[in-house]
């Protein structure tokens, strides 16, 4: 059995999300999106002295991301910010033009070139008003021509092969052919179940060994998953609402995982998680701008 590991602190994630380990700073960074917060967990070989701090922003945060020239992006609202943390300061660094009243960021992950791959969705995750965007140079275009409810989890393969996004609201994990940061068609590659055993799927990234791993909504679990798209394992936890999933540690052979409190009254929802899955990830990339 895998042993899970609730990492202790003063308060939980309404709606833990944007999971990104710093390779620079030893250090995890996630963000709380209702909450409005970026989060820092510093671990320590004495667990002891692992700290964990956190900032308000001011609106909705969905993800932050390493910047190469130092400090982080973040999706705040429907913008994209620099942000520092030792001090902390936001600095607004461009607009996500064309998205209705009503609608916020969610998740992100930065490519090998340095680009960032974005989503945005209604706040009420109900209408098919969300998009997929690019984030390269300072400025923000659309990458995918597909309306999207809850555009989650984007996950580029270790070959850079693959551009896998999910629309959570429909269950299914979509994969874009990625050639010189333009995708291709969008063809479905994972298909969850219409009963709900699965929950929905959430956030995602790959291992080393080309797996990928998918935070289960709904299902309180984490479903690694081979290349071709078979289910090979299920690690149970003990919250519903699973978030986001990445690995980290000195040797990324730790997996961390955020979850939500929000319409849910569990011991441990909103909780992040820790766990050793018996492989290591990648370093993640960094936003090169």
């Amino acid at each position: 059995m895998t042993e899970i590991r609730v990492i202790p602190r003063d308060r939980v994630d309404v709606l833990g999300e944007g999971l990104f380990w710093s390779v620079r700073d030893g250090a995890l960074l996630w963000t709380d999106i209702l909450g409005q917060r970026i989060n820092r967990l510093v671990p320590a070989e004495e667990r002891a002295e692992e700290r964990v701090e956190s900032w308000e922003t001011g609106d909705a945060t969905g993800w932050i991301i390493g910047r190469e020239k130092g400090g982080f992006v973040a999706g705040i609202g429907t913008t994209v910010a620099a942000v520092t943390l030792d001090p902390f300061s936001v600095e607004t660094l461009a607009q996500i033009a064309g998205e209705p009243a009503g609608n916020r960021v969610n998740d992100a992950a930065a490519d090998e070139q340095g680009r960032v791959w974005l989503g945005t969705m209604p706040y009420s995750c109900d209408k098919p008003v969300g998009a997929f965007h690019r984030l390269e140079n300072g400025m923000v275009t659309r990458a995918a021509p597909e309306a999207c409810t809850i555009p989650n989890g984007p996950a580029i393969d270790p070959q850079g092969r693959f551009m896998l996004h999910t629309d959570s609201a429909l269950g299914v994990i979509f994969r874009y052919a990625l050639e010189q940061g333009e995708l291709g068609a969008r063809e479905p590659f994972i298909t969850f179940p219409g009963d709900e055993s699965w929950g929905s799927p959430d956030g995602m990234t790959f291992d080393a060994e080309g797996h990928l791993w998918v935070a289960c909504w709904g299902d309180g679990a984490v479903r690694r998953f081979a290349p071709d798209g078979t289910l090979v394992r299920r690690i149970a936890l003990p919250a519903s609402q699973i978030t986001n999933v990445t690995f980290g540690g000195d040797r990324l052979d730790r997996l961390y995982v955020t979850s939500a409190a929000d319409g849910v009254d569990e011991a441990h929802g909103g909780a992040l998680f820790e766990l050793d899955p018996g492989c290591a990830g990648l370093a993640a990339c960094l936003y090169r701008g």
